[in-house]
This record gives C-alpha cells, structure tokens and sequence, in this order.
C-alpha cells in the first residue's frame, strides 16, 4: 500500500513525474502474509400446510490474518532533500481472527382475508461475532527515496550517511529479512484485544393486494446490537433500532404499465475496529449501526406484446452516523460522524425485437456527496460513490456490446 500526505503539497502530479517502479514490491520474500477464510451454509426447509413454509438457515464463518504487513507512506516535507519523493515504510505483525455464526428462522405466508390477498414473511435472525487481535503496533523500517537527487545528497540529507563508501545505492536503507524486522517489532506493543458483537432480531413483511391494480408492502424490522469490548471486562454497549420500510405499486394498465413509491428508514451494522494510538498502544471500537432515510419514484412498462421493458426511477438517499477512519504515519483512529446525501435517476431498456436477438441499454445517473466527517473531503464526492455516468452493456446474440463515449 502507497500513500501520501495530503496534508503537505504534492510535489508530483502524475504516476510518469512520479517515477515509481511497479516492478520492486519495497518488501522481501521472507516477510509475507496469510489470511485464510472458512464459510459454511446450512438451509432447511418445511411446508407446515397451503398457505405457509418455513426457512431455517444456519451459517458459521472464520477468518485470520497472520503474518508481515507493510506500507509506504509519503514523507517528504521532513527531509531536506531538493527534488523526489520520500517515503516511509512501516510495518507490523498481524494476528488476528474472526468467528461469526448466524441463525435465521423464516416462516412464510400466502393467504387471503376476505378478498384481500396476504404475502407475508416473518422471522427472527441471530448474530454473533467475535474479533480477536494479538498483532503488534507499527515501526519504522527504513526510508525509501524516487527521484533524481544526486547520491550525496540523498545519503547525506536522508540517510545521515557521509562515507561514500557505505553509500546506498538502491534507495533503500531498510532491512527487510525476517530476523531483522522481528528484531524491530520486539519493541512494539501488543494489542492483545477482543471483541464481541451480537444481533438480535425480528421482522415482519406483508405485501397487500388491496385490487389486482394495487398493492402496498408494510415492513418492520427490530435489531438489537450488543457490543462488548474486552471479552475479559465483559463490557457491554446496547443499542436498539427499528427500521420501517413502505412501498405502493399501482398499475393503471395490468401487467403493461406500473407506478411505485417507497420509502425506507435502514441501517448498516459496523464491525469492530482497533484504533492505533500515537504511543502504539491498540485500542478496539464498537460502533452503533449507521442509518440511510431513502425515498424513490418510478414506473416500470412492459409494452409491445412483451417485447419492450423499461424502467425509470428517482431516488433520494441521506446517510448518517458513518463510520471513517483517519490515517497518520503511525496513527489509525475511526470515528462515527460522517454523513453523505444520495440523490440519483436510473433508466434501463430491454427490447426482444426479433426472435433471438436481445438489445439492453441503460443509464444511471448519481449526485453523491460528504456533508460530515473528515473535514478534507466534505463537499466532495465519497470513493463508494462510483463514477456519475454509468453505461451498461448489451449481450446482442451472445456479443457483448457496451458504450464507452460515456465519461
């Protein structure tokens, strides 16, 4: 990983002025990392009579991280050097695993009251995840320097080196074999944290034909988070949040032309974090879930004799109680304050002119931007947000066929 300090002036601009070789890793074939994972799913399912069904799905994952990870991150403004790039290079020792189990049990209903058909689903869910972390802090592994400096210069001013004898001539004063970094990892501290997060929950969806031509869906969701810090204190956080969702479809032409509104208040859940402080020390975080209010409109159109689909929506999406995380040298603190505002037009076509030939275009449209949280980028646009124009392909007769005209 590369990174540079937007807190100084660049001094390049580009990844040519820049002059980084992609060919060096900056790292050594003794100091690598593992991070097996493990995911099982178990699923069951009944018929308890006409109008019901039950779902019952079991799943256990695991995870670990183990070994050397290493980064660079750009220092220059430090050194007395007249032209290039410095950069740090800091590294630690990873240990780390997560166990995460969770049970659903799902009960599913079709059924009529009265004249008024009932699509329901009701369940209760259960989540459990536990975060181990022994891995070290971080240390400083030599300095690593791209530019054009003369060699006296850059041995002199970086390296504190004046014989030329002992010069260093690759730009690299690090020493990346195994002995010597567990060497320089002896001095760091040790997390020697854990963390422990379970969900409670329940939820209840009708979908409601009031007519053929309309229809409403009714959703609840109830969540309790509880978050425990050290396993060992036995600490814990608790945080309960419901989440209401309500959706309207009217088709003013049955099964050619429909109209929909929705409306949902959710939430993403966090996981734990470990935040490394100044002096090295590790400190794990829990955090409550972040919320999205989300509004659409939209209609959806099948005309033609089945041969023309189309649909156009606008949506409306404000998110708050983000969770960022900010990066120094040897620093990697989160905190829980961030927010952004969503709002967009998606339109997508599919037309079945002819037998065997199938012709998809589609347009999207996003307007995203950080109104809280890391003060560097709010008024700017989030990286999750993704590019504002975004093309789709067409699969013409098994052709894959896309527009890149778009920017």
């Amino acid at each position: 990983m590369l990174f540079f300090d937007r807190g100084a002036p660049l001094r390049v601009t580009n990844i040519d002025e820049f002059g980084y070789n992609n060919k060096r890793s900056y790292t050594s074939n003794q100091l690598t990392l593992k991070t097996p994972s493990f995911n099982l799913q178990g699923q069951m399912f009944y018929k308890l009579s006409d109008q019901w069904t039950s779902q019952t799905v079991l799943s256990r994952s695991s995870s670990r991280t183990e070994g050397y990870y290493s980064y660079l991150y750009e220092g220059t403004q430090y050194y007395p050097i007249s032209e290039g790039v410095v950069l740090g290079r800091y590294m630690n020792y990873q240990n780390s695993s997560t166990l995460a189990t969770d049970i659903q049990q799902n009960f599913n209903g079709d059924f009529k009251i009265g004249k008024i058909r009932n699509r329901v689903v009701a369940g209760l869910d259960y989540f459990n995840r536990n975060v181990t972390d022994n891995g070290s802090g971080y240390v400083g592994n030599g300095l690593i320097y791209i530019g054009n400096a003369s060699l006296q210069e850059v041995n002199e001013n970086l390296y504190g080196i004046t014989d030329p004898d002992l010069y260093i001539r690759n730009g690299d004063n690090g020493n990346l074999t195994k002995a010597a970094t567990d060497a320089l990892l002896a001095s760091a501290s040790i997390s020697n944290s854990s963390a422990r997060q379970a969900v409670y929950s329940a939820y209840v969806s009708d979908v409601i034909n009031f007519t053929p031509a309309l229809s409403a869906m009714l959703s609840i969701r109830a969540d309790r988070f509880m978050n425990y810090g050290d396993v060992s204190d036995d600490v814990e956080e608790g945080q309960t949040t419901f989440s209401p969702k309500f959706g309207l479809v009217y088709q003013p032409v049955l099964d050619k032309v429909s109209l929909f509104a929705n409306y949902m208040d959710g939430f993403t859940n966090i996981a734990p974090t470990t935040d490394v402080n100044l002096d090295g020390s590790r400190t794990p975080r829990n955090f409550g879930p972040d919320h999205a209010k989300q509004f659409e409109i939209g209609t959806k159109l099948n005309l033609l004799n089945d041969k023309l689909y189309a649909s156009l929506s606008y949506y409306n999406i404000e998110v708050k109680d983000q969770v960022y995380t900010l990066y120094g040298a040897t620093t990697q603190l989160s905190f829980d304050d961030g927010a952004q505002k969503n709002r967009g037009f998606e339109a997508e076509i599919v037309a079945n002119p002819i037998k065997g030939l199938n012709l998809t275009a589609g347009y999207s449209f996003s307007d995203s931007k950080l109104i809280a949280g890391d003060t560097d980028f709010i008024g700017h646009r989030p990286e999750s947000a993704g590019p504002n124009i975004w093309p789709t392909c067409g699969q013409v007769i098994n052709l894959q066929v896309c527009s890149t005209d778009l920017v």
